[in-house]
């Protein structure tokens, strides 16, 4: 073959055959792997079938099990029955198993039976990553991003979709009989192939609609007002790319913004993040330790409830503000051109005047003070740039005071937002990269956050390896 580099003749034989361990360098992530799963205590993390049955047929231990599904992760191959394959033909899948080749089905059922504890074991790699010094603790992004389903669209109903759908296939109806009455009166004869197709087609459509009255009783039920019929977990929110929105689920993240490692991670079936800031800051603050930790969120998150709780727990929130004053929209000054002044407890307005406290309100369970001066708005020359009203008044909630303290904090720290950006959003990136277009391939709350937790240690195995290298991360595990 001339000059080339020639390749071994593979009826050759081996006086001695080469070990599975020649074949794995020293610093392949499948070591980490393998590593980091025997340090873990199966049994406190509550795996099933840790301790084998006395009689019977011997089944494949967790820690075997649970290596292939972050091996699997680890190299976006997330289908049992790709799994079954790779432990059949891949030389490290053979090194961390011990040539075990478990079929598809007994893959797909260790993830499906040890949902939480799987959740849990690949929570564990974070302690991992703070002995490596990964996380700073400091400040931590947080954000969501709506992921989907095995849930079409078309299998997802609100009452205003049912309702559509209901009239589409009533007039289907209408134009088939108008076509079916037609076809009878100048017929004479037998009937004819046209008239047996417009029969079955008006058959077809009655069964239709009456799966579509069905569905309308379950959406009676059903608290949200909307169903799903393959994945009943998955919902219907709305995203910026997309005007019909995704059917799927809302992944929160926590990312600690020294090494963008994943701190803390949750799914929910809720579309929007505003009730999510203290749940996501708090379970990132008890990974990452101590008080003082900076929570950087999007305008998506600003709640007052959710920000003063975060405040209270010794977590400081920095969340913009979303600019959605309707005076403002209208052309007239807004709110943020009020001053505030606490010894007086009154509001200072552009023009020099000072707006009073004269009552209070309950809205929404928060306590809510109206602020106006009728007479000083009354004899202002700036009124029609302030209001179209008789005075202006301004409210405010009771603990905004902390919003306040969090305006201010912007103030100090400008390039809070640019910071969050790149931590959080790359995460996201790169991890619905891995997981293809289909994101999700379990149906389920449950099942669906065991997938995401696996995502995330894989994320962050690899980018404990970028930044520590195999030998640091070994010692780290063992050590």
């Amino acid at each position: 073959m001339g000059r080339f580099v020639e390749g071994a003749d593979r009826d050759q034989a081996s006086f001695l055959p080469a070990r599975l361990e020649d074949y794995v360098s020293p610093d392949n992530a499948v070591r980490v792997i393998d590593a980091f799963v025997d340090e873990l205590d199966l049994t406190d993390l509550g795996f099933a079938r840790v301790q084998p049955a006395a009689t019977g047929r011997p089944g494949y231990a967790p820690g075997t099990m649970l290596k292939l599904y972050v091996y699997g992760y680890l190299h976006q191959l997330t289908s049992s029955r790709k799994l079954e394959r790779e432990a059949g033909r891949n030389i490290e899948v053979m090194w961390l198993t011990g040539k075990l080749v478990p079929d598809f089905k007994t893959i797909a059922d260790f993830r499906h039976d040890n949902p939480g504890a799987i959740q849990i074991a690949c929570q564990r790699f974070v302690a991992i990553c703070r002995a490596l010094g990964l996380v700073g603790g400091s400040m931590v992004a947080i954000d969501g991003s709506r992921l989907r389903a095995v849930n079409t669209h078309e299998k997802n109903y609100t009452k205003g979709k049912l309702a559509r759908r209901k009239a589409h296939v009533e007039e289907s109806i209408t134009r088939y009989l108008a076509e079916l009455k037609e076809a009878d009166s100048a017929e004479t004869g037998p009937a004819t192939p046209r008239i047996d197709r417009l029969t079955e087609r008006l058959t077809a459509l009655r069964g239709r609609l009456g799966e579509l009255e069905e569905i309308g009783r379950q959406l009676e039920a059903a608290p949200d007002g909307q169903i799903s019929l393959t994945d009943p977990d998955a919902r219907a929110m709305a995203t910026g790319s997309d005007h019909r929105g995704v059917v799927g689920y809302n992944v929160q993240a926590a990312v600690d913004t020294k090494h963008h490692i994943v701190v803390a991670n949750e799914v929910t079936n809720r579309g929007h993040d505003r009730s999510h800031l203290l749940e996501m800051a708090k379970a990132a603050q008890a990974e990452i330790g101590g008080s003082g930790m900076i929570a950087l969120a999007d305008r998506g998150y600003y709640e007052g409830e959710q920000i003063r709780s975060c405040a209270e727990a010794g977590i400081i929130p920095m969340v913009p503000k979303p600019d959605t004053s309707p005076a403002q929209a209208r052309g007239f000054w807004g709110k943020a051109m009020f001053i505030y002044e606490p010894e007086t407890d009154t509001y200072r307005c552009p023009a020099g005047q000072h707006l009073q406290k004269h009552h209070s309100t309950v809205e929404a369970g928060k306590l809510i003070s109206v602020y106006y001066n009728q007479k000083a708005c009354g004899d202002c020359a700036s009124r029609p740039l302030c209001t179209a009203g008789k005075e202006k008044r301004i409210r405010r909630w009771e603990h905004e005071a902390v919003l306040d303290e969090m305006e201010r904090r912007f103030e100090v720290m400008p390039e809070a937002m640019a910071i969050r950006r790149c931590t959080v959003e790359h995460v996201f990136g790169t991890i619905k990269g891995w997981m293809g277009a289909t994101h999700f391939r379990t149906r389920g709350l449950k099942n669906v956050a065991t997938e995401t937790s696996l995502t995330i240690l894989a994320y962050n195995i690899k980018r404990a390896i970028a930044v520590a290298g195999v030998a640091s991360t070994l010692r780290a595990i063992t050590g």
